[in-house]
């Protein structure tokens, strides 16, 4: 049973939300906490895709909304002591990661978002939100420079498909520096276990972290684990990962494919080439979710003595803009 698309304001969990509906899928996305899109199921199965939170946990998730759902990260990941080098100055990011000693995930995952409209048509359902940050702007006291980034999320047949920009408003070259720490349920089918799923993902080399988890610039070689990993057939807890990994596309498409044996169908999370990274993260091998994270640029990135290229450090000039698209979405195979 498809249904028929709709998008609505409504609730979840007590959180004002955006709902969309279209085809087997439902979603929702939550303006007022960073955007995230916290919700993606297939109604007829009853399955669950990304990682929600349960009942009682929403305070909780709000307070730290970086595993549940897809968080936006603008600027990503971990900066040493804060420091965040552009353009021939030193940005001062807040250092919120005590154990490191770092600044961790950015801004905007965190903060509401606005919607600038919602709707519906024959055939699909969409939201677009946007955060447009100048001077005044909470983040503008970190990252001084005028740029808008936008969200659409468009749910269809074919599963849900997010489009991220990143629009230059001011006179500077500005760092597009992102990512998206993707949770997903692995089972995300009520009646699987973990020992019925595996997963493949289009990872090149591993990048040697130091003790705080920052990267040394070396490559590690691959355990066998991983070398199955790039191609297929191995589980997401095979050992606790908290693991950085270039980007090797495959057949023209940078994905992660996490396949439900006892269901035999395949989630397909195809995030777009402009991610020359992937942070994958499994929570110490939890067997409940874990986040392959598409990121753009190498974790620590302006302060990493390596060619810019190959470490996704770019800018962006004035009126410039960056985008890319990922989809999400299911298939028996």
């Amino acid at each position: 049973m498809t249904t028929q698309p709709k998008a609505y304001q409504g609730d979840y969990q007590g959180e004002a939300a955006v709902w969309l509906q279209a085809g087997p899928y439902e979603a929702a996305v939550l303006p007022g906490v960073g955007a995230n899109l916290i919700a993606l199921r297939e109604t007829e199965k009853g399955y669950k895709i990304l990682r929600e939170p349960e009942a009682g946990e929403m305070e909780a998730f709000k307070a730290n909304p970086g595993v549940h759902g897809i968080p936006v990260l603008f600027p990503p990941n971990r900066y040493v002591d804060g420091k965040f080098p552009w353009n021939g100055r030193t940005y001062e990011f807040p250092v919120n990661e005590p154990a490191t000693g770092n600044h961790l995930h950015g801004f905007l995952h965190t903060i509401p978002w606005t919607v600038e409209k919602f709707g519906s048509d024959e055939t699909e359902s969409w939201v677009v939100l946007n955060q447009k940050v100048s001077e005044g702007h909470s983040v503008h006291r970190y990252l001084p420079h005028e740029f808008t980034i936008r969200l659409r999320y468009t749910l269809g047949e074919s599963g849900l498909l997010q489009h991220v920009s990143v629009h230059n408003d001011g006179e500077e070259l500005l760092p597009c520096l992102l990512a998206f720490h993707t949770a997903i349920n692995a089972p995300f089918a009520p009646e699987s276990t973990p020992d019925d799923v595996t997963f493949f993902a289009t990872i090149g080399q591993r990048w040697e972290l130091n003790e705080r988890m920052l990267p040394t610039g070396r490559f590690q070689e691959l355990t066998p684990e991983e070398e199955q990993l790039k191609k297929g057939g191995v589980s997401p807890y095979f050992a606790a990962m908290d693991n950085h990994y270039t980007a090797a596309a495959q057949n023209g498409r940078n994905r992660m494919e996490l396949r439900d044996h006892k269901e035999g169908v395949t989630l397909v999370y195809d995030v777009g080439t402009s991610y020359k990274q992937w942070m994958i993260w499994n929570n110490e091998a939890s067997r409940k979710f874990f986040c392959p994270e598409p990121q753009v640029n190498l974790v620590n990135a302006p302060s990493v003595d390596l060619p810019a290229e190959e470490i996704g450090l770019f800018a962006l000039e004035p009126g410039a803009v960056w985008e890319e698209t990922s989809r999400l979405y299911l298939i028996r195979k």
